[in-house]
């Protein structure tokens, strides 16, 4: 470990204010060297510091990323997914803390993954969530990671699912994954979870903009939060004749809650154990993860192929050409696509659709 002097790091040191230079040293720690096979145990086992330099390897894209998240997944399949979704400003964040405090006094381990929305200049995401989970930071039990989306086009990165894939093997037994807020995040997490819960708060807007759009058919539980709210019953009874709508067997239980002071979160982890656990008696869940792993399968290829499509256009004078016709006009958009197709992948393109 080497170190550097401070009043060289500090502006306002001792020896720029013209007094005798206090040696004080401040500790320099070079990033630690994690060979595969070491990478792979020590996720295994749990350690924390081989799960986040995994995870930001998978996030990074790093190639070694590949075969770790390969070697480890025959371990995953263990821990309960939920996803929480839910517009912006509700108390999502909250109410997964109080949750996990819930959790930890049962004796489990908890997983966070939270998702912010990337700026799409700079792809850098504020990851704003983690502080209103600070108080979890320091047991030993929790492990908390923000990710960006990284101009992800939904609300949930590419990354994500490795991410839970990684934190399943290395022993948690229940990860919540947070999204970004309203719209197609929700249709997303459905994707990875094995139960959504949806947060809702009485006097939002945007509440009630998620009650027009069809969000009501994608939760398996809704929480009603801030629960002292005087609107709080209205919001309950508009969520209700809402879900009742629906056949019987698909509409969500709701949770009036209040993550700040931990009103019926108890209440509400019973709800979503009953949720998987009745799942998994008839053969659901199972249904469920399949479905889930097949689809983030389409939707990584899918992802890749746009980006690999993207570089060799651009990288391709005569695809470049198509482009600028279609744009002067000269040539429709169907037409450049179906040469597109066969040029960069082989294929008929009057036939991808």
């Amino acid at each position: 470990m080497r170190s550097k002097p401070l009043d060289a790091l500090l502006p306002d040191s001792p020896a720029g204010l013209g007094l005798a230079p206090a040696r004080l040293m401040w500790p320099i720690v070079a990033r630690r060297h994690w060979a595969l096979e070491e990478l792979v145990r020590g996720v295994r086992e749990g350690d924390r510091r081989a799960l986040a330099r995994a995870i930001s390897l998978v996030e990074n894209g790093d190639p070694v990323a590949y075969p770790l998240v390969r070697e480890v997944y025959p371990e995953t399949g263990k821990a309960t997914v939920i996803g929480v979704t839910g517009p912006p400003g509700v108390g999502k964040s909250s109410l997964i803390a109080a949750l996990v405090e819930h959790v930890r006094a049962l004796g489990k381990s908890v997983g966070v993954v939270s998702v912010d929305p990337s700026s799409p200049f700079s792809k850098g995401a504020l990851l704003g969530d983690r502080i209103r989970l600070a108080d979890h930071f320091t047991d030993p039990g929790v492990y908390i990671r923000s990710m960006g989306t990284r101009g992800h086009l939904g609300g949930l990165a590419e990354t994500t699912l490795q991410a839970v894939l990684l934190l399943d093997a290395s022993g948690k037994d229940v990860v919540f994954v947070e999204t970004v807020g309203a719209g197609q995040s929700e249709v997303e997490v459905t994707g990875i979870a094995d139960t959504v819960l949806l947060v809702l708060m009485p006097g939002s807007g945007d509440s009630v903009q998620a009650l027009k759009a069809g969000i009501m058919e994608i939760p398996d539980v809704i929480a009603v939060n801030k629960m002292d709210h005087p609107a709080a019953k209205t919001m309950l009874n508009e969520v209700r004749s809402i879900i009742g709508l629906a056949e019987p067997e698909r509409r969500p239980a709701i949770i009036l809650t209040e993550a700040v002071r931990g009103e019926n979160v108890s209440e509400l982890w019973e709800t979503l154990e009953r949720h998987r656990t009745g799942l998994a008696e008839d053969g659901r869940l199972e249904e469920r993860r399949r479905r889930n792993l097949a689809g983030e399968v389409f939707a990584v290829a899918a992802s890749r192929a746009r980006s690999h499509l993207v570089a060799a256009v651009a990288d391709d004078p005569e695809l470049r050409r198509l482009l600028d016709a279609v744009e002067s006009r000269e040539l429709d958009p169907l037409t450049a696509v179906r040469e597109i197709m066969e040029k960069v992948f082989r294929v008929d393109g009057a036939d991808a659709r």
